[in-house]
């Protein structure tokens, strides 16, 4: 298996995946929440139970196809730096990292997969892919699920389908989200609006790092919260419809901003360009405002097609345990703010000015999709 330096030498495939996709949907995540049946659950579990199921589990989820060759780890022998590094990356949740002995997590190599053993239950499957590509992660994941199911006795009820630890889990055992990136929504003072509407029709919107989180760097992730009682199929098509009427939302915010007060777009966005390339100390919640606005100004054509693949893996790299991986030893606050704007400038050292002579360029949404029923 490999190891964890390897693993994180290079950014995720859907870290870098939006290059040219000029997209307000930056990832698309599918998790299957499964158990076994006829074991305890591991919040009821005592520590041998628990290492008896990971001994059961990891040599299966180990052997699916994707997997052979990934990184696999118990809790225990990471460090705390290494378990947030997974954290940061949406690899495994916050839950995850504050477990140690039992607990484990096999990640694909490119990692698109990553499983997570003994969690809130016994196993947590996730497939996350770059733009909206909510089906194409689903049927990834859900050939996962079924070689392990040849494999291991899961715990499902004819009726209630897949028992989950959590009531609200129970049924698919599936919460499938997005993350989009929506700053024209919130330039605009629009957010609210259309997240409130998105909460009514039974949606879920959380923040950067999902239930419990602030929207950092204008981020936000939209989720169902129903899994009983009706298809996978069912739930992702709505899902898919909502999130595209919100980058449709986006786009139009865009454009209005544009007409409306150009100047404003291209300050935000020139004074986005100018502390990133030539600052010298920066917070995260600071870089990941500016890295937004620089982003955005990508979307809308202002720089070469390549920068936005730079903020997508700026956005990871300048996070707090990325930091200190690279440094090699813990940061303090201070030295993790000259070290994070000496990573921004460094990238951001061929990316020319703006060019706010050019008008947006299609926007952040596919104008070619037939929108959906508004949320």
């Amino acid at each position: 298996m490999m190891r964890f330096s390897t693993l994180i030498k290079y950014p995720a495939d859907w870290m870098t995946g939006s290059l040219g996709t000029q997209t307000a949907v930056v990832t698309s995540r599918i998790r299957l929440a499964r158990n076994l049946a006829r074991i305890p659950f591991p919040g009821w579990a005592t520590r041998e139970q628990r290492i008896s199921a990971l001994d059961l589990m990891r040599p299966a989820v180990e052997a699916l196809s994707p997997l052979k060759d990934g990184f696999s780890q118990e809790l225990s022998d990471l460090n705390s730096v290494q378990k947030q590094v997974l954290v940061e990356r949406h690899l495994i949740s916050r839950e995850l990292a504050a477990r140690g002995e039992g607990s484990a997590t096999v990640i694909e190599r490119r990692q698109s997969f990553s499983i997570m053993i003994n969690e809130e239950d016994h196993l947590r499957l996730q497939s996350i892919r770059p733009g909206l590509a909510l089906t194409e992660a689903y049927e990834a994941l859900s050939n996962l699920d079924r070689e392990l199911e040849a494999t291991l006795d899961y715990a499902f009820d004819p009726t209630l389908g897949y028992l989950t630890t959590c009531p609200t889990n129970l049924g698919t055992g599936m919460r499938a989200s997005a993350m989009l990136h929506l700053p024209a929504l919130v330039l605009t003072d629009s957010i609210g609006q259309v997240l409130q509407g998105v909460n009514k029709i039974g949606l879920a919107v959380r923040g950067l790092y999902g239930e419990g989180t602030e929207s950092l760097g204008n981020l936000y992730q939209i989720s169902n919260q129903s899994t009983l009682g009706e298809s996978e199929e069912t739930i992702i098509r709505r899902l898919e419809r909502v999130i595209s009427q919100v980058a449709l939302h986006e786009k139009n915010a865009a454009e209005k901003l544009l007409e409306d007060d150009p100047a404003m777009v291209h300050d935000k966005i020139g004074r986005a360009y100018g502390q990133l390339r030539y600052g010298h100390l920066m917070s995260s919640k600071e870089a990941l405002g500016l890295l937004s606005h620089l982003r955005f100004g990508a979307i809308l054509g202002f720089f070469p097609a390549e920068t936005l693949e730079i903020c997508d893996a700026l956005l990871m790299d300048i996070q707090p345990a990325h930091l200190q991986l690279q440094a090699g030893r813990k940061l303090e606050a201070d030295e993790r703010d000259r070290l994070r704007a000496e990573i921004a400038r460094a990238r951001l050292q061929s990316t020319p000015s703006p060019d706010t002579s050019l008008t947006t360029n299609g926007g952040n949404a596919d104008s070619s999709a037939e929108p959906p029923d508004s949320p």
